[in-house]
């Protein structure tokens, strides 16, 4: 597969740094030489000098041959200017960066596809929505449902004491067999647990299982259910507008904003919602908010530093949920080990939009669940596809991925050694970074 990627900035890097490894044909273009330079040095892909919205530079990047163009340029009209001239040139399917709701409305949204925009991505809308459902289920990590929550992956931080702790994942498997441990994070990695792996204390286990029998998941991690309403967030910039406005009264929101003018717009954009001018980095300004009665304290400012020091502040002053954008990816295991409930990396939410695409663009193949350095991603099983030839266990499947669990005529059910997939299932894959093509191959 070629891809072309339009941007060298954050997301247009890092996603072909990640492409990169998938054994695919990257094009990366951009103006910036000294930028392109050094992810040529260091990574398996082609890079062009020059203006993403060029026709010149689109021709040198052989624009007209590839499968999938994504631009991902720090302007929008640039993004969708990109696309309109990739796609006349032969791309056969264009993916744009987008910051603005607008784009989202399905009526404006048919006039840009017209314009050779097939797909939009808007990572402000993805985060709000993975926010949203960390507020909803307080005592997961994280939660994605596959066919209305006929399978539910859970990511939960285990707590010491907790009934698993210490529990090899074979005595797990053999007493518990309505869950799947998909992989564990420990120590700034992701693992593919084998039967001889240990559950530990402070582990972020990722479990796939049944709608009926997720709540049992709280007693045997230790954890306790605890109602989200009332949400203090700090930062009024456009994903704090977006989480405010896509929640749509389900919580009571308050926004901290240092920037007085930003404090005035708030009012028009985020109606319902209490707006404080003030800085939040400071204790009194938290104390004095009210930051004792809420629920949850969400930091969205652009400072990656900031937003993990204020909610461990925070934490000190209330026993709250805490959420943290995090732009630098570098900081992610960090603020995770520094007891953080969920990091936000709008980086990798992109990531995971734009990889759905990569594994199957013509299916109904969707991406769920972005790591650091591994993905989940829901495939469909093609006929005479190399996944049915066999039962699970003698198909000699990679150790960098697992197959979690599937769909089955609109039933969920967890996958064992003994279990054969059949052409029409819909199943739950988790790899690492670099597996995605095994994995594809497996499928089609």
């Amino acid at each position: 597969m070629k891809i072309v990627i339009a941007g060298a900035g954050e997301v247009g890097s890092h996603l072909a740094k990640l492409l990169s490894n998938e054994e695919l044909d990257i094009t990366l273009v951009d103006e910036d030489a000294a930028r392109l330079a050094v992810l040529d040095a260091n990574f398996n892909l082609m890079t062009v000098t020059g203006n993403p919205t060029s026709f010149s530079a689109l021709r040198e990047a052989r624009v007209g041959g590839c499968d999938l163009f994504i631009a991902v340029t720090p302007y929008e009209s640039n993004n969708i200017v990109a696309c309109s001239i990739a796609k006349n040139l032969g791309a056969q399917l264009t993916v744009a960066r987008i910051d603005s709701y607008d784009y989202m409305n399905p009526d404006n949204f048919r006039h840009v596809r017209q314009m050779g925009v097939d797909k939009v991505i808007y990572p402000e809308y993805l985060a709000a929505k993975e926010i949203i459902t960390a507020l909803e289920y307080s005592w997961m990590r994280s939660r994605f449902e596959l066919h209305e929550g006929q399978i539910i992956l859970a990511g939960i931080l285990l707590p010491p004491g907790a009934p698993i702790d210490g529990m090899q994942l074979k005595e797990f498997a053999f007493s518990n067999h309505y869950f799947h441990v998909s992989a564990i994070r420990r120590n700034h990695e992701t693992i593919i647990p084998r039967g001889d792996d240990r559950l530990l204390a402070g582990d972020i286990l990722y479990f796939t299982t049944t709608r009926e029998h997720v709540d049992d998941l709280m007693a045997l991690t230790g954890q306790t259910d605890r109602k989200i309403r009332r949400v203090m967030i700090m930062g009024g910039g456009k994903l704090a507008v977006r989480l405010t406005n896509l929640a749509e009264g389900k919580f009571r929101f308050k926004i901290l904003e240092k920037d007085l003018d930003e404090c005035h717009r708030l009012t028009q954009r985020c109606p319902g919602v209490e707006i404080i001018n003030g800085d939040a980095r400071d204790v009194d300004t938290l104390i004095d908010s009210g930051i004792s009665d809420m629920d949850a304290f969400v930091t969205l400012t652009p400072s990656s530093e900031s937003n993990i020091l204020t909610c461990l502040t925070a934490r000190g002053l209330v026993d709250a949920k805490t959420i943290a954008e995090v732009e630098n990816i570098q900081f992610i295991d960090q603020a995770e080990a520094l007891d953080i409930d969920l990091v936000i990396n709008k980086k990798l939410v992109a990531s995971s939009a734009i990889f759905q695409l990569l594994l199957d663009a013509d299916s109904s193949t969707a991406k769920c669940l972005a790591l650091a350095d591994a993905e989940v991603a829901e495939l469909e099983v093609r006929k005479d596809s190399k996944i049915t030839r066999a039962d699970v266990k003698d198909l000699r499947l990679s150790r960098e991925m697992t197959l979690a669990g599937l769909i089955r005529d609109g039933h969920g059910m967890l996958i064992g050694g003994n279990t054969r997939i059949q052409p029409g299932d819909h199943v739950l894959v988790f790899c690492l970074n670099g597996a995605m093509r095994q994995v594809e191959r497996l499928f089609n």
